[in-house]
């Protein structure tokens, strides 16, 4: 059953929510206006009573974004996952259609999954050739000040992009499970944030670019091994020359010729996550009226 559905339509030339609806557990905010008057864009906060999403919940959410319209969905705190109870999984799933020249922006905090949390969440968009998106998708070790470090049972998450007629343009699954041989604290290592970072559309070409260019110059030079040392990592002294680094991200092109672009992130503390996304994503804040994570 829907538990939240927004539509955002033109209206005198504005970007405006039209219908807005949300029940327990979610809710959502619209404040009037996000940064300067003369940008054409609309800002949803979602949150959910009590401050996470208990065991058990189904939340179901339905956004329609018109032609030409610009969208921002994002939270105010990061998404708590609390402890499953009788072994019963939470779930979220989002579902969005995109107009022609259209923009929508999902940049939410991360997911925060407590001890034992069973957590599924699913994103589907549906874009037009013309459409515009960003997607930010993090998810954190879990409660660390309570010594929980990927302490959870099960996280999955998939995000899903189809073109018009249902033509899969974009297809990916993210599954963190206990069990098997090792634990999923063992398998991430110290590293304590996973994110994934999607950008679609004639609007984001200037951020993609942008973004490509500074995780090939950011990761070329953390990789590099230094030629004064290469005899002694060959002689066995790797600890000397290559340490682990504390923040790797890739980037690859998808689509018809490469209109998507993909960045996957793993870093050992989430503020580095939030300064890289603060970075990259600064030069949207004349399209949003705010930069994003600021």
């Amino acid at each position: 059953m829907e538990t939240g559905k927004i539509v955002v339509e033109k209206v005198r030339e504005r970007s405006t929510v039209t219908r807005s609806f949300s029940k327990y557990p979610l809710k959502f905010i619209i404040p009037k206006k996000v940064g300067p008057s003369h940008i054409d864009a609309v800002w949803i906060y979602s949150l959910t009573y009590g401050g996470g999403i208990v065991s058990g919940d189904s939340i179901s959410c339905d956004f329609t974004i018109g032609d030409g319209c610009t969208t921002v969905l994002t939270t105010q705190a990061s998404t708590k996952v609390y402890k499953s109870l009788a072994s019963k999984c939470s779930e979220q799933v989002f579902e969005a259609r995109i107009g022609s020249e259209a923009l929508l922006v999902v940049i939410p905090d991360p997911v925060t999954c407590f001890s034992t949390a069973k957590y599924s969440q699913k994103q589907v968009f549906r874009v037009e050739p013309h459409s515009s998106l960003l997607i930010v998708d993090w998810i954190t070790s879990g409660r660390h000040e309570s010594g929980e470090k990927w302490d959870f049972s099960l996280y999955k998450s998939t995000n899903n992009i189809f073109l018009e007629g249902g033509e899969p343009l974009f297809l990916d699954t993210i599954l963190l499970e206990q069990g098997g041989i090792t634990t999923i604290a063992e398998r991430m290592q110290d590293y304590q944030v996973i994110a994934m970072v999607i950008l679609l559309g004639p609007k984001l070409k200037h951020v993609q670019e942008h973004v490509k260019e500074n995780v090939k110059k950011m990761m070329s030079e953390q990789l590099r091994v230094p030629s004064t040392n290469f005899v002694g990592y060959r002689r066995g002294h790797s600890s000397h020359c290559l340490s682990k680094p504390a923040f790797v991200a890739s980037c690859s092109s998808f689509g018809p010729k490469g209109t998507g672009v993909v960045v996957r992130i793993a870093a050992m503390t989430t503020e580095s996550v939030y300064r890289f996304l603060q970075h990259q994503l600064a030069s949207m804040e004349p399209l949003l009226g705010v930069s994003p994570y600021c």
